[in-house]
Order: structure tokens, then sequence, then C-alpha cells
């Protein structure tokens, strides 16, 4: 039996329960802006929510409304669309990073937590606190050199010769 063709992981579960369980862990990312989950199911929503991160920064009204079908709650997809999206523009992929945690006491399973990689709380109020001063280029030292003289043309040699 080959394995070609199978994407995903499929958790134990049915595919409805699955596609609920990562629009949950999608949701719950967006809302709280962190979560913790067991390492495999953090690498399944990480690429499920960068794809709703790219559609949030077109911010149209047909990509809000596929938006807020794939995530839970309307809270959310709005939130998504109109804070965390604007602060994401200047990043064009990997805005979302897997950090390893300890093992889970009960099952040994490997845990993980999934965070935006731009801090979205304290970025505007630094922007904001620190404004960028233009410093003046410092000026290059002048060392003492003697002055060319001017090349003469034509009509200065002809001045010349007139006098």
């Amino acid at each position: 039996m080959h394995r070609h063709g199978y994407r995903g992981r499929k958790f134990h579960r049915e595919r409805d329960q699955r596609e609920a369980l990562i629009q949950g862990l999608a949701d719950s990312l967006i809302k709280y802006e962190s979560i913790e989950t067991t390492r495999e199911k953090a690498k399944e929503v990480v690429p499920y929510v960068e794809r709703l991160i790219t559609k949030a920064k077109k911010g149209d009204l047909h990509n809000r409304r596929q938006i807020i079908s794939a995530l839970h709650t309307l809270e959310s997809a709005h939130k998504l669309v109109d804070e965390i999206a604007p602060e994401l523009k200047g990043r064009t992929s990997g805005h979302l990073r897997i950090e390893r945690l300890g093992l889970r006491r009960g099952d040994n399973a490997q845990l993980a937590r999934v965070s935006f990689v731009d801090d979205l709380k304290e970025a505007p109020v630094a922007k904001a606190a620190a404004p960028a001063k233009k410093v003046a280029p410092a000026k290059p030292k002048t060392t003492t050199t003697t002055r060319k003289k001017p090349a003469t043309t034509k009509a200065t040699a002809v001045k010349k010769e007139a006098k």
C-alpha cells in the first residue's frame, strides 16, 4: 500500500472532527495570540493560520468572508483582519513560530507553543515611544590641498593675446 497523496495528519478523528479541531486551534491562536498544544497539532495549525493571514492582508470583502467561514467566531475573524494583519504587512511569510516545550506528564507527548513571530502588543507602543531621530552625517576631515589653476580655454587665451 502506498502513502502518496495523503496530506495531513488524522489525529484518530473523522474528517469533520479533525476540521473542527484545527478551526478551534486557529480561533484560539488568533484570540490569545499564543497557544500550547502537541507538536503534531501545532504543525497542522500553522499552515492553516498562515493562509488565513495572507487572506487577511488583502482585506477585501471576499477574503473577509472566507476567513469568517474558516474560523469559529466572528470576533476572531474581525480581529485577524482589522488588528493583526495590518501589523504583519511588512512580512511576506513566516508569521508564526513553533517552540518546543517539555513532555506532557500523562502520555509523554511532545508539547509546543505556537505564537506570532512579531510581538503584536508591544510593537506599536515602541514605535510611538521612540521616534526616529535623524542624525546628521559626519563631516569628512579636510586636508590642506593646493588649488589647481583652471584650465585655459580658447576664449581666455584670445583675451590674453588681445591685451
